[in-house]
């Protein structure tokens, strides 16, 4: 993935999550904590005492079998049964990371000053792990997904989390046989908002946490049904189109993509709503157009600061009705100099606040008190 695109919250308490601790056998199963995970579909967990198992189920797209790892206290010895399997050892004390949407997870749980390795860490948005690079306590390992592999050694992180889009695993090997316990983070394959931001209980597994994350996703999920139920109540839906031209085509987000499920739950008559989708439409200009030049709004304009600029590129955008309205509005409002966006690392694990910007442009006067976050109006 893209660094510019894998850049890709805080607060309930939770009593059933704690490990069911048993005389039974460690391998014997025990019934899986289905209180813990309530939106997300891609990974489940498992006590058996005092051991965990987690599984991902799909560790990429189109995958057909799922990755099993068991988490086992440094306290306790590996049971005989478990010695060929994948296991980690717990609390982690120190990781690498391949995705920014995997710092956010750890700011919240208080665990970032674990990190001890990211790739291109300019792209990094989070303040305190940025000051970490600078203070040389998260080292540099690459460039987006080419690790530097003799720099990775050198750290000997415990556990290497990375992601995968198509199932090659071949360069992960040099490191499983130094120690390093490699783990598929799957976040990304999520459906729905809520769905993905429940990752943060994936990451807390590692750190035995799990009380914590359910307390802080509560919050945040708490949150989002809030505004929900504000905008069910709204009856006329301001029309929204999105996306922009790249080269001769417009990349127009799906009815089930992640942008258009955001729209969608804050109340915009998404015109493309009712499509499949769930990553982008590629269309012709005069296709999106044709349907919507007469639309309320125009929310996502690419990494755009000003009308202008968007003219410059192509006249045929001033045309819109949206764009004459000053109602053109993008999600660039806290990215950094360095080309680091914080909406595609910590807006993933913040759909609350994402959904309170959009409500917000949608909506004005239903959140007096809330202020654009992530998004801005275009100059």
């Amino acid at each position: 993935m893209n660094s510019s695109v894998y850049f890709c919250l805080a607060f309930a308490a939770i009593s059933s999550c704690s490990p069911q601790h048993s005389n039974e056998k460690q391998q014997e199963s025990s019934t899986p904590n289905n209180d813990y995970i309530m939106y997300a579909t891609g990974f489940t967990v498992e006590y058996f005492g005092e051991i965990k198992k987690i599984e991902v189920k799909n560790p990429y797209k189109g995958a057909t079998e799922g990755l099993s790892y068991w988490l086992i206290p440094k306290s306790a010895e590996v049971p005989d049964s478990l010695t060929n399997e994948n296991i980690v050892r717990t609390p982690v004390g120190s990781l690498v990371c391949t995705s920014t949407t995997h710092i956010t997870p750890l700011d919240l749980l208080e665990e970032s000053e674990k990190l001890v390795g990211f790739p291109s860490t300019q792209y990094i948005s989070s303040n305190k792990v940025r000051e970490q690079v600078v203070n040389g306590k998260t080292t540099e390992i690459g460039r987006d997904n080419n690790l530097n592999v003799e720099v990775m050694l050198g750290l000997q992180p415990e556990v290497l989390m990375t992601y995968s889009m198509t199932g090659d695993y071949s360069k992960l090997t040099a490191y499983e046989r130094s120690g390093i316990s490699v783990i598929q983070n799957a976040e990304y394959l999520e459906e729905t908002p809520l769905g993905r931001a429940e990752w943060i209980k994936f990451m807390a597994l590692f750190f035995d946490k799990e009380e914590q994350a359910d307390s802080i996703f509560n919050g945040i999920a708490k949150n989002y049904s809030t505004t929900l139920e504000l905008i069910n109540q709204q009856v006329q839906k301001p029309t929204v189109f999105s996306g922009i031209v790249y080269g001769d085509t417009w990349y127009m987000p799906g009815g089930n993509s992640w942008a258009g499920k955001f729209l969608n739950d804050a109340g915009a008559n998404f015109l493309w709503k009712d499509s499949p989708e769930t990553g982008s439409i590629e269309l012709s200009f005069e296709a999106v157009y044709e349907k919507s030049y007469q639309s309320d709004f125009w929310i996502g304009a690419a990494n755009y600061y000003s009308k202008e600029a968007l003219k410059a590129i192509d006249e045929r955008y001033a045309s819109f009705e949206a764009f004459k309205q000053d109602k053109v509005y993008t999600y660039n409002a806290r990215q950094i100099p360095e080309g680091g966006n914080d909406y595609f690392e910590s807006g993933f694990s913040r759909p609350d606040i994402v959904l309170n910007d959009l409500v917000k442009i949608l909506y004005p006067d239903l959140l007096p008190q809330h202020q654009l976050y992530y998004y801005r109006k275009l100059d």
